[in-house]
């Protein structure tokens, strides 16, 4: 499949205009009934007319796929206690590292360090490296991403946190618990307002939702919204690449959605020939959805697919699209 174009979100109302031509009569969707016969007979102009049917060609477009989430917003306090139980921990082990060492130095130089003495600094040290290795797993458990940062990049982070400058939300994707590569872009809903957001990184500490949770940073976050508060996030993975086709083009029945696409006349004087073509729904995007299964040339109904649906004998099963035109 050629894509002719690409559209970009600010562009999809533009997009849709393309299918906006008038509809005569009632078009709305109904189920589809797999008994579907390939249409025998055409419609000439004037019975499209009446019917309200209207074609386009879908248009190529790309769109992240949006994945609803639940938001809390995190308290800083917390990120800089676990971070200074870290430091001081690693600090304790240093010093009980380098006691250590002194005191070997002194006993095999026989100048006055009992074995005693070393055993004591050696269960010094042992207790000292555990509690550092306890307290950077526990940082990382609780703060892999920003942990995983260059450290100019964390000390940012960890600045504009403290100083309210952003905020730190845990974004848990509830009936997850995985996730493939992760997302750079989210949107908090406060009060109807789409506050963006930058996703640092995959949590690995779970919740009570037992979820996958992201950590997102928020810059100048909107007056108000604070440690606690829980918001509507939506996160937006990688892009998709598909054909754009407006709501009212789409039907669905037991086998899956389909569309209704206009065979190709043989000659002017021949009447329209409809035939319905599965396609693969990707995401909703504006008013309409990303498709695939149809190509950028066919003339697909975009109005009165409702009105074919209830004509009898003008479906039939729903097939792939093939060049059978």
């Amino acid at each position: 499949m050629t894509l002719r174009a690409r559209c970009v979100l600010p562009g999809v109302c533009c997009a849709l205009l393309c299918f906006s031509v008038i509809a005569i009569g009632d078009d709305d969707d109904k189920p589809a009934d797999s008994s579907r016969r390939s249409a025998q007979s055409g419609l000439n102009n004037e019975q499209q007319r009446a019917a309200g049917i209207a074609v386009a060609h879908p248009i190529a477009a790309k769109a992240p796929e949006r994945i609803e989430a639940l938001g809390l917003v995190l308290d800083a306090t917390t990120l800089i206690s676990d971070m200074g139980d870290a430091a001081v921990a690693a600090v304790a082990e240093h010093s009980a590292s380098a006691e250590l060492a002194r005191l070997h130095a002194l006993h095999a130089g026989g100048a006055g360090a009992s074995l005693k003495m070393l055993e004591a600094a050696q269960a010094d040290q042992a207790k000292a490296q555990a509690q550092a290795q306890i307290a950077a797993a526990r940082f990382a458990l609780r703060w892999g991403p920003v942990a995983a940062l260059p450290i100019d990049a964390r000390q940012k982070v960890i600045q504009a946190s403290t100083s309210g400058r952003s905020l730190l939300v845990r974004a848990d994707l509830p009936g997850r618990h995985t996730l493939g590569a992760s997302p750079s872009k989210a949107l908090l809903d406060v009060d109807g307002i789409q506050v963006p957001g930058r996703v640092l990184g995959i949590l690995r500490e779970t919740t009570e939702l037992q979820s996958v949770g992201l950590l997102i940073e928020v810059s100048n976050p909107p007056g108000g919204l604070g440690p606690g508060a829980r918001v509507p996030v939506t996160v937006l993975t990688v892009e998709r690449t598909g054909l754009l086709l407006p709501r009212d083009a789409l039907l669905y029945d037991e086998n899956g959605a389909y569309v209704y696409k206009q065979l190709t006349k043989q000659s002017p004087a021949d009447m329209a020939r409809y035939a319905p073509v599965k396609v693969r729904l990707l995401l909703p995007y504006g008013e309409g959805w990303l498709v695939e299964g149809v190509d950028d040339d066919d003339d697909i109904v975009v109005h009165g697919a409702g009105v074919l649906w209830s004509l009898q004998g003008m479906g039939a099963q729903q097939h792939d699209d093939a060049d059978d035109d």
